[in-house]
């Protein structure tokens, strides 16, 4: 069937661009001292990193699902160029350079902003705190969700929905118990893509909320601070420990979609 269907010379662009993919990733596991590993994880500033990066990936996580959920839905059932609007907005922040992404927050989220400083004056200023990093990962990774919960509640079969309601079902009714549970596979590789951008993210954390120890240096930051101090076997050991995060969101993507699927 697959001779009968693709031409052959299509496995040499595929080929070139599997190894464009793979070379440098295995390159990284060779240049690896794996006996050295435990030792450079188990560093203070490495296992103080991993938590923030996990606490504030988690929180920006759940950020997202409450925003993004209600904006998904929405969007589905909106049409014309109030749509086209409000997509495109979406997708800004996915092609945006991260530099840029910083100082957006910057001039919305600082001190000297007018959201901001009114935040500053009654004690819940955002700068240089983990505030301000679950900031940065709400407006980089709540477009992935959108996208993601988005496509999937498109594919629901409104016929379901508009049946539902004919036989007197309520919104709140239809949403719960049709369109939330046919859409879920979408929503939960949402959550899950999320979780893996808050967790990557460097350059708008760098721009707006800095390299604090403790507060704002998640482990992107950490594997700069290490190539910068002329380590590069730590650089190389947190890297490494952020590729495990992203297979385990892989792994547990796929199960979550799976089990769904076989229900």
């Amino acid at each position: 069937m697959l001779r009968a269907t693709t031409p052959g010379w299509l496995w040499i662009p595929a080929l070139i661009g599997l190894a464009a993919l793979a070379g440098p990733l295995v390159a990284l596991f060779a240049a690896a001292r794996w006996q050295d590993l435990p030792e450079l994880l188990g560093r203070d500033d490495a296992r103080t990193a991993l938590g923030l990066s996990l606490g504030t990936a988690a929180a920006s996580t759940i950020v997202c699902f409450l925003l993004g959920l209600p904006l998904a839905v929405l969007l589905s059932r909106l049409h014309g160029a109030l749509l086209q609007v409000l997509r495109g907005l979406l997708v800004v922040p996915l092609v945006l350079s991260p530099v840029v992404s910083g100082l957006a927050l910057l001039y919305f989220w600082g001190r000297q902003t007018p959201v901001g400083g009114w935040l500053d004056s009654i004690g819940l200023g955002v700068g240089f705190s983990p505030a301000a990093v679950i900031l940065v990962q709400v407006f980089v990774s709540l477009p992935f969700f959108v996208v993601s919960a988005l496509s999937s509640i498109e594919a629901v079969d409104t016929d379901l929905e508009f049946s539902a309601a004919n036989a007197g079902a309520s919104s709140g009714q239809i949403l719960a118990h049709i369109t939330l549970p046919l859409a879920a596979p979408g929503i939960i590789v949402g959550t899950l893509l999320a979780f893996a951008r808050s967790l990557g993210e460097y350059g708008a954390t760098i721009t707006f909320a800095g390299s604090v120890a403790g507060r704002t240096r998640t482990l992107p930051l950490q594997i700069e601070l290490a190539l910068n101090s002329n380590d590069p076997q730590a650089a190389l050991g947190i890297s490494l420990m952020l590729i495990g995060l992203y297979l385990i969101v892989l792994v547990v993507a796929g199960a979550a979609v799976s089990r769904i699927f076989r229900r």
